[in-house]
């Protein structure tokens, strides 16, 4: 059983257990630890991190645990969560590790472990980890301990690495875009990296003060960014969350652009040129109903995993498919790097535009999305809703009202105490007639 490791590593409040800085401490006490016993030599760990004023804290004290037992640690800065995954291989550290709470508020922050082929810890490395946590070994000898050292050229690696992934010689001239950095690593890297392709680039949110990361901006509220496209007669928006692993996205009329849709247009350029493989895409059980119809219409499969790209990566892997992601936004391009990359995936979807040259509007509309609509519930804590009988009864009875005709998903959050009921139906007044009541009727029981 996992007890601080969840489905995206250790998240949490800050200042509450176990996000402090004693267990940061210990963490990198444990961690430094069994990778050196795995690894049978000094490991090399590089630590990179969002703008959450608590970063600093949590780096130094999990920078303190990790040299104290012996590693050396590669500082990179704030830097998107990808960059963090790509500058893992790119300097060969033996492991990395990104202090992000992702989209959350500015008080939460997470630790989360990369291997050093840039994809996440192995499930057993993790348990071995918590496992060292109670029973942390005897600290070496006074001179056998690691060094901490800064790479002043963090960002600008990153930024090379997304150029090369681009068609040779594309370049972006003409297009005026908005970008929302939501406060978060992505506040240098993105709207530069789209000035040096030749966007006319208007920034939001991109002057963080460690408070005002994805507050009421970036993926998780991109109303701004889709007003200000208008305002300005931008081509394009793109709006990513605080460690800019997620892109929603809008057109030149300020219609939003979610993941299903993005996935959409980039799985059929991708399928054009024959550079799709599995002959499939991997979503979720959030995604669109709308997306899995426009895929069989262009001879493509749609897998479904569980929600949160860790199964979502899990699947691509197994299926041998190299395009995936979330409705929320968290793409998987494999072709390109190990784990969703806002940035990586608003360049593809630019170029996808230039290279067709096409408007955004065209290519979104292309598909037809289900009337879908997603209700939350709040708890006070987590609870089991899904092995209450009366709530498998009221599921059961919503999904005989569709009759095949949509769809009812009902789960917990994964980081928060938070029951979220989705339902989708080709006509919009039977998914509301299904999914009020259905949410009424379990707020009653859980709450």
């Amino acid at each position: 059983m996992r007890r601080y490791f969840g489905t995206d590593g250790v998240r949490g409040t800050v200042n509450q257990f176990p996000m402090t800085a004693e267990f940061a401490l210990s963490l990198g006490r444990a961690a430094g630890h069994v990778l050196t016993q795995h690894l049978g030599h000094q490991p090399r760990i590089l630590i990179g991190k969002d703008t959450r004023l608590s970063g600093y804290m949590i780096e130094s004290a999990l920078c303190a645990g990790l040299t104290a037992q012996g590693m050396n640690v590669l500082l990179v800065g704030p830097v998107p969560t990808p960059a963090v995954a790509y500058l893992t291989r790119s300097l060969r550290a033996d492991a990395g590790v990104v202090l992000s709470a992702s989209h959350n508020p500015a008080g939460d922050n997470g630790i989360k472990f990369f291997a050093a082929d840039g994809f996440k810890l192995a499930d057993e490395i993790e348990l071995e980890i918590e496992d060292c946590l109670d029973n942390l070994p005897p600290l070496p000898a006074a001179l056998a301990i690691g060094k901490a050292a800064r790479v002043d050229d963090a960002r600008g690696r990153y930024i090379e690495f997304l150029k090369g992934s681009l068609p040779r010689g594309l370049r972006l001239d003409g297009l005026k875009v908005v970008v929302d950095c939501a406060n978060g690593a992505a506040y240098d890297v993105g709207p530069r990296i789209l000035r040096e392709l030749g966007c006319d680039v208007v920034a939001l949110h991109d002057k963080p003060d460690g408070y005002n990361i994805n507050h009421k901006c970036g993926s998780t509220h991109p109303e701004s960014m889709m007003q200000k496209v208008v305002e300005v007669g931008a081509d394009i928006g793109l709006a990513f969350d605080g460690d800019a692993d997620r892109l929603i996205a809008c057109d030149a009329q300020g219609c939003m652009v979610d993941g299903d849709r993005v996935i959409a247009i980039l799985a059929e350029d991708a399928h054009r040129q024959g550079l799709l493989t599995g002959g499939a895409v991997v979503t979720t059980l959030m995604s669109n109903m709308g997306l899995e119809r426009y895929l069989q219409g262009i001879g493509l499969a749609m897998h479904r995993a569980a929600v949160g790209d860790r199964y979502v990566l899990e699947m691509m892997r197994e299926k041998g498919c190299n395009i995936g992601g979330e409705q929320s936004g968290h793409m998987i391009l494999l072709n390109h790097n190990t784990t969703g990359d806002g940035v990586m995936s608003g360049l593809q979807l630019l170029s996808a535009m230039q290279m067709q040259a096409k408007p955004l509007a065209d290519m979104a509309t292309e598909m037809n999305l289900f009337p879908q609509k997603l209700w939350n519930i709040m708890m006070t804590e987590r609870k089991d809703v899904l092995a209450n009988m009366q709530v498998q009864k009221l599921i059961a009875d919503a999904e005989v009202k569709l009759a095949g005709s949509g769809r009812v998903n009902v789960r917990m959050s994964g980081t928060e105490p938070k029951l979220r009921i989705m339902v989708e139906a080709e006509d919009e007044d039977l998914m509301l007639g299904v999914g009020e009541p259905l949410t009424q009727a379990i707020r009653e029981i859980v709450c």
